[in-house]
């Protein structure tokens, strides 16, 4: 089924089902009638990460309320991915695009990460559900990714599920090719994790080396930024581990 992008879409928090009543809260609201210019009797997309994505007609409106009611359900909710995506916080603009491009590219977890070289601390966890959420109102997900706490780099691999890969970039990777790296991976769940701008430190790299659940890879010759590098490796681990795999990914239809 194609996904419509020509109707508005918006993340409600509320359950979805044929006939729900929903009132918006004041700030959805605003965008609605406001920010979008809607009125009673429009229409527009919706979808709680849960329910699927539903047509919605906006019942009635008031000063700074709104009502809406499901009409139809537009398309079902996808079975949940499994790509968890760690990484060193980036300031402010970077970060955003970051989450941004890691929910278009199905990371359904999001966990910062505090490595030797990390240059920012502290983490807003609602800026990343806001641009999570805008990522998947503009890019037809369906899913929003859960949103982890900070933790550090050593506490994240001492506490890690070993049956989870954890893909890490790698300058100094024995296997140049990152394509035949992942190849030899065992199917299974997987994390991928980035590091900051001055890389990791050494210490770090052998830690991560020392972990038997740990698949180093290179991106090749080039030296990327953070935020670069996190599109350019999501993309070769869905290829070759994750939902592009073998078909999975089924082609859009009329």
């Amino acid at each position: 089924m194609r996904i419509d992008f020509r109707s508005q879409r918006l993340f409600l928090d509320q359950p979805l089902a044929p006939g729900a009543a929903i009132t918006l809260d004041k700030a959805q609201a605003n965008y609605l009638l406001n920010v979008l210019r809607m009125a009673e009797g429009d229409r527009f997309l919706a979808f709680n990460g849960r329910d699927g994505e539903w047509r919605m007609r906006i019942a009635e409106t008031g000063k700074r309320t709104c009502g809406l009611v499901a009409e139809e359900r537009m398309r079902p909710q996808p079975p949940p991915g499994d790509l968890h995506y760690l990484f060193a916080p980036l300031k402010h603009a970077r970060l955003d695009y970051m989450v941004q491009k890691a929910v278009e590219m199905g990371a359904s977890a999001l966990r910062p990460v505090l490595t030797q070289h990390t240059q920012v601390n502290r983490i807003n966890s609602e800026r990343m559900r806001a641009n999570a959420m805008e990522a998947a109102e503009q890019c037809g997900v369906l899913a929003l990714p859960t949103i982890e706490e900070t933790v550090a780099l050593e506490a994240a691999l001492d506490d890690w599920d070993p049956a989870r890969r954890l893909v890490f970039c790698d300058e100094d990777a024995e296997i140049v090719d990152p394509v035949e790296a992942l190849r030899a991976v065992p199917r299974g769940p997987v994390a991928l994790l980035i590091g900051p701008e001055g890389g990791f430190s050494e210490q770090e790299r052998r830690m991560l080396l020392s972990k038997p659940f740990v698949v180093a890879i290179s991106l090749g010759p080039r030296i990327l930024r953070a935020d670069t590098a996190a599109v350019a490796a999501l993309a070769i681990v869905q290829a070759v581990l994750g939902d592009w795999r073998d078909g999975l990914y089924p082609a859009a239809s009329s």
